[in-house]
């Protein structure tokens, strides 16, 4: 699939279909109820839907005798929204680096506000590792570190207004690693307490990796877990010493915060770790480590296998993206 918006799986239902087999099925059609292989599976031509349309794509396998669709045990089963409208889309959050409203994705597929942020989210699952690997490793450097998101106190109504107590009451906590050259791996937390953090470490960073952190977090507990551990003291002016410094993950934090308020204005709380992962995936597979668009949409669209989100599971804290 190239990145061009002329392609034709951008546009036509048919080649868009025929991308996404050739895509999931590289070696023929594999049912979705057994898996049987090609060659018991064979292809239904003329049957109809209950208001009398053909059913385009449809196949049924001779061992189980079950009907399916290349969009059967993904994402975008029982979608009413064409398929190519689906890989247009896709296609847009993956290349815009600071991601895109479901108001210009309304406004550009030409389907409704609601329709656009629910697709939103539901590309944001295919985007989300389900079974993720530590990043770093042996001679490999993770910066940590932790940022607030929210709007400022004297943004928000009166009795919203928090007016006593610490800059960033009220916000939500993001702690983040960031793998220099490599991933970028994010979580929404309570505190960054060594209670909170230290798990996340454990189950997320390498520990043949060096860790580095400014003085702020609590993680003194976990300076034997890696090769290596070091911290740059920006309270004393210090921002840089050597290899020493958390500027990467301080840049990931920009594009992230930038985002957030140029592009989506406001995410809840609900569905932070849904914006947190689709700015890991695209942050993870950026061009600098030689993936590009094209590339990227395709990753995205293999994350789709496998997983269901309905409309009302994701409704309740509804962001208005």
């Amino acid at each position: 699939m190239t990145a061009d918006l002329t392609n034709p799986v951008f546009q036509d239902e048919a080649k868009a279909r025929e991308w996404l087999e050739a895509s999931r099925w590289p070696n023929g059609p594999v049912c979705a109820h057994c898996k049987a292989t090609a060659e018991r599976v064979h292809r239904l031509v003329g049957v109809k839907d209950k208001k009398g349309r053909e059913r385009q794509g449809l196949y049924q396998c001779n061992e189980c005798h079950g009907q399916f669709t290349v969009m059967m045990g993904t994402l975008y089963e029982r979608s009413h929204i064409p398929l190519h409208k689906w890989l247009l889309a896709t296609h847009l959050m993956t290349s815009s680096k600071k991601g895109m409203s479901a108001h210009q994705l309304h406004r550009m597929l030409g389907v409704t506000y609601k329709t656009a942020w629910f697709m939103g989210h539901r590309i944001r699952e295919g985007m989300t590792d389900t079974n993720p690997s530590p990043i770093g490793g042996s001679g490999k450097i993770i910066e940590a570190d932790e940022s607030f998101v929210g709007g400022k106190e004297g943004n928000k109504h009166r009795i919203k207004r928090k007016l006593k107590g610490r800059g960033y009451d009220g916000k939500d906590m993001v702690f983040s690693l960031v793998e220099r050259g490599g991933k970028a791996r994010s979580f929404h937390v309570q505190s960054v307490s060594v209670k909170e953090l230290r798990p996340i470490l454990m189950a997320h960073a390498h520990p043949g990796s060096a860790l580095m952190t400014d003085e702020g977090h609590g993680l003194s507990m976990v300076d034997k877990e890696f090769a290596r551990r070091e911290m740059v003291r920006h309270s004393k002016g210090e921002y840089v010493r050597g290899d020493i410094h958390t500027n990467t993950v301080e840049g990931f934090f920009s594009i992230f915060k930038r985002g957030v308020m140029g592009t989506y204005h406001h995410v809840s709380a609900q569905h932070l770790k849904r914006y947190l992962a689709e700015f890991d995936f695209r942050y993870t597979n950026r061009a600098s480590v030689g993936v590009n668009d094209a590339m990227r949409a395709e990753k995205a669209l293999k994350g789709i296998e496998g997983k269901r989100l309905t409309y009302r599971r994701i409704n309740e804290g509804r962001s208005h993206s």
